[in-house]
């Protein structure tokens, strides 16, 4: 019997394993705003759906890095959920206070631009699995605003 149940049991987990699930790509990581408190970034996700039902999101957590420190964290809940069949585009905006700039002076003032290493983790709920976490990442540059940027009229 005992034998039955392990074989049982390897079968449900391979099929598991070879299930689709859903993927997301980082598109890309643009400047959204210029504000007194702060600069806001805007990361665009491209998740795919690989069902034919729409899947909830339950958050979105993000964390990016600029020499070796963390400059914006954050968490997004109850964002909206994943078209069925098809990819859909988040936006995930991240609020870097001006005061960190500063103390990134060294690597702003060689090119006018932060060299970033950025973290999102999106979870989704699948029915039957529960939560699963699809994590993206990525590394790049971010073009500071000049400062004529800053005070247009």
């Amino acid at each position: 019997m005992s034998g039955l149940l392990d074989k049982a049991r390897d079968y449900v987990t391979g099929k598991v394993a070879e299930m689709k699930k859903p993927e997301a790509t980082l598109m890309d990581v643009d400047l959204k705003e210029v504000s007194r408190e702060c600069i806001t970034y805007d990361a665009k996700v491209s998740v795919s759906n690989p069902y034919s039902t729409s899947i909830p999101i339950c958050e979105i957590s993000y964390s990016l890095k600029s020499a070796n420190r963390e400059i914006a964290s954050g968490t997004i809940q109850d964002p909206g959920s994943l078209k069925g069949n098809e990819s859909t585009m988040l936006d995930v905006g991240m609020n870097v206070p001006h005061n960190v700039l500063w103390s990134l002076a060294r690597d702003i003032g060689a090119d006018w631009d932060i060299d970033y290493d950025l973290g999102i983790n999106l979870v989704v709920d699948l029915p039957v699995f529960g939560n699963i976490s699809i994590p993206v990442s990525s590394k790049g540059e971010i073009k500071l605003p000049a400062f004529t940027d800053l005070w247009t009229i």
